[in-house]
């Protein structure tokens, strides 16, 4: 059994993003670390692995530059088994359309793939596209917003998922292979220990070119997407101002609130 999670290199969650004049985007002096919504999809990964006695080989592979390097190098460090890094220069300015082209033909070059795991979205972007995209292209089934997998039969090829929808809980049987976008609650990542660390450092991480994938250059990079970004600016400044209101009796004040708010039309 083959398993490939795909990760994403994204700035810290705390990192603030900001736009100049000019429509230079910058996440400041943020450290590139993995998407952390897909460390739910690496450790569903590895707790499938032990699930089966370390049978299953589990792959982790990023689209990216030599930044993307610190998404594979953390995934390695959780118990994956090797990485393997996307990139072409061809490939800048890809929107998810033209990105999970990409993948899917990285993950077709692999041959047998059963699973293919995702984190819900990427905490730059938040489109949570990626996952269905991919899973079209290959023809495999889509599950997204999985929150438990209730069974995993490899040998009649079906998976058995828990979906956890606005509505509910839903539950849902589907034929091998298939794309699977976790959820948070799915599973508590574990931390990368002083052994994982020393293999991700170790580890040899191939990079993978459009040549070597068989990608279409018009199918990826701005070539291949279907979002154009005509202008990129800041949004105006918000004008606005505070005034206390000063009473003798929380009763008081109220009064004089509800009476501006009535002179301003709020209310």
């Amino acid at each position: 059994m083959h398993i490939v999670v795909c990760t994403k290199q994204t700035p810290d969650s705390a990192a603030k993003l900001t736009v100049d004049e000019a429509g230079n985007v910058s996440w400041g002096d943020s450290p590139i670390i993995i998407n952390p919504w897909d460390e739910y999809a690496v450790e569903e990964a590895i707790l499938i692995k032990e699930r089966f006695n370390g049978e299953p080989k589990v792959t982790v592979i990023s689209m990216g530059p030599e930044e993307a390097l610190e998404a594979l190098k953390h995934a390695i460090a959780m118990g994956c088994d090797e990485g393997i890094r996307v990139w072409d220069e061809a490939f800048e300015n890809s929107d998810t359309l033209a990105t999970s082209y990409v993948l899917a033909k990285a993950i077709e070059k692999m041959g047998d793939v059963d699973l293919v795991l995702f984190g819900k979205s990427a905490i730059d972007s938040q489109t949570g596209q990626v996952p269905i995209e991919v899973a079209r292209r290959l023809g495999f089934s889509p599950l997204t917003y999985v929150i438990k997998i209730v069974e995993l039969d490899i040998e009649g090829r079906t998976i058995t998922v828990e979906r956890l929808l606005e509505q509910g809980r839903q539950v849902v049987k589907a034929p091998l292979p298939a794309v699977i976008g976790t959820v948070k609650g799915i599973n508590e990542p574990r931390y990368p220990s002083f052994m994982g660390i020393r293999k991700a450092t170790r580890a040899q991480y191939p990079v993978w070119t459009g040549a070597d994938i068989g990608v279409e250059p018009d199918k990826a990079g701005a070539a291949g997407s279907g979002v154009r970004w005509e202008r990129i600016f800041p949004p105006p400044v918000r004008e606005g101002g505070a005034e206390i209101i000063e009473a003798d009796t929380p009763e008081e004040a109220a009064r004089i609130l509800v009476d501006k708010l009535m002179a301003e039309k709020v209310i």
